[in-house]
């Protein structure tokens, strides 16, 4: 959705308002009378962006009352291709920073990855290049990161990253519903298939970790997709599946850990 004039006037209002408030000089005794306040300078368009970056304003709006169906279309602009000459996983928009869009995925569907040969497809119809972030050591998750100026501040303006909570993570509970979302055969289409939780973290061998498990529908494609509960909010990145409809996904808190062991190793000292 793009940006409304208000939206963006509402942005800066509050911005300048901020900087008003944490840059009011001390009261002191003039000798003089004040110069006239300087002009406020225009904002541009990397203004607004950070703006609604630093104010959290392009985070996936949830429903209050669980619907599948209207979640997924919701959520659907979150998640993308991750494309790779023959081969192809998902992704889902996991931050904004100032100066990139971060897109998690498996750590095995990066393995197939090239900087110079994939890109990313998002469902509103952008084709842009990416970069390796990191992948962890302990889980089956990596990030890539797309460059502002590769996709540019309007096309910014109208994505969203997936709401996360670890609140309503951690009381989950057997028996919710939930459903997948991952990239489709063709360029432009996406999967999404509906199911319910089993064990929000149980032990799979196959993957040597915790895993979120549950019943639904994955195949070959869908690895770094979204698992998300009825109101939209991600609770897992999709993995694996089975031909008898079980499905395995690394969990809210340790897609968060992973980010958190990448980010360590971005940071400078």
């Amino acid at each position: 959705m793009r940006i409304t004039d208000a939206m963006k006037n509402k942005i800066i209002y509050v911005i300048i308002f901020a900087l008003c408030m944490f840059s009011r000089p001390q009261m002191v005794l003039a000798k003089e009378p004040s110069l006239p306040p300087h002009l406020i300078q225009a904002v541009n368009d990397q203004d607004i962006y950070e703006g609604l970056v630093a104010l959290g304003l392009l985070e996936c709006e949830t429903l209050e009352e669980e619907d599948l169906a209207g979640a997924y279309e919701m959520v659907k602009d979150c998640v993308v291709r991750v494309n790779m000459g023959n081969a192809y996983g998902s992704g889902v928009i996991w931050r904004f920073t100032n100066d990139s869009v971060i897109i998690a995925t498996n750590k095995h569907v990066l393995e197939y990855w090239d900087d110079m040969l994939g890109f990313l497809y998002f469902s509103k119809g952008y084709f842009v290049n990416a970069r390796v972030l990191g992948t962890s050591d302990v889980y089956d998750v990596g990030f890539l990161a797309v460059d502002r100026e590769e996709i540019g501040y309007e096309a910014l303006e109208s994505l969203r990253h997936v709401s996360m909570d670890g609140d309503i993570y951690e009381n989950l509970s057997a028996g919710e519903a939930m459903f997948c979302v991952g990239a489709g055969r063709e360029i432009g289409d996406a999967e999404y298939h509906e199911g319910t939780i089993e064990n929000k973290s149980e032990y799979i061998e196959e993957f040597n970790n915790e895993m979120l498990y549950g019943y639904s529908y994955a195949r070959a494609g869908m690895s770094g997709g979204g698992v998300f509960d009825g109101h939209g909010h991600f609770i897992g990145m999709l993995t694996g599946g089975t031909q008898r409809n079980e499905i395995a996904a690394v969990p809210l808190p340790a897609v968060e850990q992973a980010w958190e062991e990448v980010l360590e190793r971005n940071t400078p000292e």
